[in-house]
Parts: C-alpha cells; sequence; structure tokens
C-alpha cells in the first residue's frame, strides 16, 4: 500500500498537470476586521494553483481583543501547517490580519517562518478609528479590536514596533468610501487606510496598487505581486506584459 501511494504522489503532475500539489511551504490567510475568509478566497485559489499549501483562517474578528484573537487563530493555524508537514510558514494578510501577525510575532517565535505579504495593513492606524471609534455604533459593529486600530501612539499598531521578518506590502490608492476619504484621511488612500500609514518600519518592500481597500485581496495584479514576493522576497516592478 506504501509503494502505491508513493507512485501516486510522485506521478500526480505527470498524470494531472494542471492539478495542484500539497507543498511543504505552507501559506495562512488571515482576512480583516468584519470578513471572513471567503474574502480570501481568490487568493487562495491562485496560491494554490502556484503550488503552496494554502490555510484560509476563519476567525471571529469582532469578539475580542487583537492579541487573543492573534494567540487562538494563528496558534492553531501554525499548528495545523506543522502537523501537515510545514517546512516553511508564510502569511498572507488582509488589513487587520496583518496586525495580528504583527502581535503574534512580537510575542512568539516561529522558527519555520519565511515571508509575509501585508494587503492594506493599518500599521501606523487609521484616522477613521480616531474619528469614529467613540460612537455606540462604530463599537457594535467592529468589536473590541476595532477601537484599537488608531492613529496616536497607544495604539496597538504603533506599540508593535518594527517587523524583524522579511515583510511586503502593498497598499490601495483608490476609493469607494468617500466620506471617510474627503473628510478624515489625508493623502492618498484606500477608503479605510491611508498609503503612508500602511508602512512599517523595517519592510522588505512597498508598493502601491491602484486597488480599493474592500478588494484587495481580489485584485489580480495583487495577486501576482504577493506571490512574486512570496517567491522571491521582493515585488515585481516589471509592468505586466
Amino acid at each position: 500500500m506504501a509503494m502505491i501511494a508513493a507512485f501516486s504522489v510522485s506521478n500526480l503532475k505527470a498524470a494531472c498537470p494542471n492539478a495542484p500539489v500539497q507543498s511543504s511551504e505552507n501559506v495562512i490567510l488571515l482576512h480583516g476586521l468584519c470578513r471572513t475568509s471567503r474574502s480570501m478566497a481568490k487568493m487562495e485559489h491562485a496560491l494554490t494553483q502556484a503550488g503552496y499549501t494554502v490555510h484560509n483562517v476563519d476567525y471571529p474578528s469582532r469578539t475580542a481583543h487583537i492579541q487573543k484573537l492573534a494567540d487562538d487563530a494563528i496558534g492553531k493555524a501554525i499548528g495545523d501547517c506543522r502537523e501537515n508537514g510545514a517546512t516553511k510558514i508564510d502569511f498572507v494578510t488582509h488589513s487587520m490580519g496583518g496586525t495580528l501577525v504583527r502581535s503574534y510575532l512580537s510575542r512568539h517565535s516561529v522558527p519555520d517562518l519565511g515571508r509575509v505579504v501585508m494587503l492594506a495593513p493599518p500599521n501606523q492606524g487609521s484616522e477613521v478609528v480616531d474619528k469614529l471609534g467613540g460612537w455606540f455604533f462604530f463599537k457594535w459593529i467592529n468589536g473590541p479590536a476595532g477601537n484599537e486600530l488608531g492613529t496616536d501612539k497607544n495604539s496597538t499598531p504603533n506599540q508593535l514596533g518594527p517587523a524583524h521578518y522579511p515583510v511586503g506590502i502593498i497598499a490601495g490608492d483608490r476609493s469607494i468610501n468617500w466620506i471617510n476619504s474627503l473628510t478624515m484621511i489625508p493623502g492618498a488612500d484606500d477608503g479605510k487606510v491611508s498609503v503612508e500609514r500602511a508602512r512599517l518600519a523595517g519592510m522588505s518592500d512597498f508598493k502601491v496598487i491602484h486597488t480599493t481597500h474592500p478588494f484587495v485581496a481580489r485584485n489580480n495584479e495583487v495577486i501576482r505581486q504577493t506571490i512574486a514576493f512570496l517567491q522571491t522576497g521582493k515585488f515585481n516592478w516589471h509592468p505586466v506584459p
């Protein structure tokens, strides 16, 4: 039976050239605040087709503070990767998912950590939280973690420090949240986070793509650049043919 199994795996690509094969390099996907793993489904499919083993994590983003969300969701996901035989673990995150990774890595050693790609992360907070965080409706919608994402020096993103791991950041500069963009966020932004506040000290690469906050993880160019960074540690600066 073992010989049959070995034969099946080794000949999978030859027999089914378009079928993805499980890889020892695992990628953990983390969605943003008030989202679900469905928002990362297109990214999951693309990474699987690129040869990665993907763990598209659902976590209850509105129910707890960032530290607990990070420990619960990421701790379990890393355990799942290792049980799956992972020798390298990468992360691709959207919005607050990046803050969860920063929180976790600031307190835990991950020897098998690979690379991290953050999409539209509030690495220096968001002015939207500064303006609306005190409103009951905002708190009810976004839960405890939402109020941690302000721009003041004591906010969670601004207390986590620089990156000490390879991280590429993609920011968007298109908005469908016109009230936020025109009245709350200075400079170029994606409707929730400004381009400048997406930056993180210690980052390996940074790129701005013409996309909006809600749809950044579904953008074809964002997906292409995400794969490029996971493969090489830098974004591809050549235009798409």
